[in-house]
């Protein structure tokens, strides 16, 4: 039997190559996106695709009742994608910037898997997988807010996983490092947004990072394309014993290690040398 698998962030990136590569492995592919033309533009290449906006409770309730609609009340798989970085110092964000980062990047996932449990609950199975990132395991420099929201992720997961050990009901997190997206695009808006750079301490150090969000390309030496998402999910879909965690690039797999293995002021005078 076809089993269905609902993905959100659709719109470009790991979301997007996902949707289209799980289909192509014989999944029933559910997508989401949270511009509605977006939606058109994934429902004209083939995609079932629906409207989600992790910051807006109703349209996540909406989503999980179609999805129902459209399963006759089945559905295997979640992978929680759709995510943003808030940039800037944390000290020249407002309460209200981390409010939307942590609405986009924590609570929206939260109410979405809680209204998708029951489902998975009663079929007797299901896999939840959530992607986080090298920044849920050690923490950079004006990346504070998105590093806050991972590390939340990091340890919801790490909750539910324990909470459903004794179901049927797999969990996973999946840990990318540098993967070539429109992340910094969506990054420097966010940025634009909140951060006053002229009346900042740290506005030289900004300049630099508005250039590095504003290139086409990462630049980062060991930046892998959004499909190098995809053997990790179908593993985490696949397997009677998915991992508890997926790292995905050098960097994800360098800083697990160096975690574990430096003391933290070490580990700190790397991490500062970081952009």
């Amino acid at each position: 039997m076809t089993r269905t698998i609902f993905i959100t962030g659709c719109s470009t990136g790991i979301g997007y190559t996902a949707a289209h590569q799980l289909q192509q492995h014989g999944f029933n592919v559910i997508a989401s996106c949270r511009k509605q033309e977006d939606v058109a533009r994934l429902q004209s290449e083939g995609l079932t695709c629906l409207y989600l906006d992790y910051s807006d409770s109703q349209s996540i309730t909406n989503a999980v009742a179609d999805i129902i609609r459209l399963t006759d009340g089945k559905l295997y798989g979640l992978f929680n994608n759709g995510a943003y970085g808030q940039a800037g110092a944390l000290e020249d964000l407002p309460r209200d910037a981390l409010k939307e980062q942590f609405e986009a990047n924590f609570f929206g996932w939260h109410q979405l898997v809680t209204e998708l449990l029951p489902v998975m609950r009663k079929q007797g199975e299901g896999r939840i997988i959530q992607n986080s990132s090298v920044l849920g395991i050690v923490a950079m420099k004006y990346r504070g807010a998105y590093n806050s929201s991972k590390f939340a992720i990091e340890g919801w997961t790490d909750t539910l996983r324990l909470e459903l050990s004794e179901t049927n009901i797999k969990v996973s997190l999946i840990e990318p490092g540098p993967i070539e997206t429109e992340f910094r695009s969506n990054a420097l808006k966010a940025f634009k947004k909140w951060v006053n750079v002229d009346n900042s301490y740290h506005k030289e150090k900004y300049l630099i990072q508005q250039q590095r969000l504003e290139k086409e390309q990462s630049g980062s030496a060991f930046v892998l394309p959004a499909d190098s998402i995809i053997p990790p999910l179908l593993h985490a879909l696949n397997s009677s014993r998915p991992k508890n965690r997926y790292r995905v690039t050098f960097p994800t797999h360098l800083f697990a290690v160096l975690k574990r293995l430096l003391p933290t002021k070490y580990l700190d005078m790397i991490l500062n040398k970081s952009d």
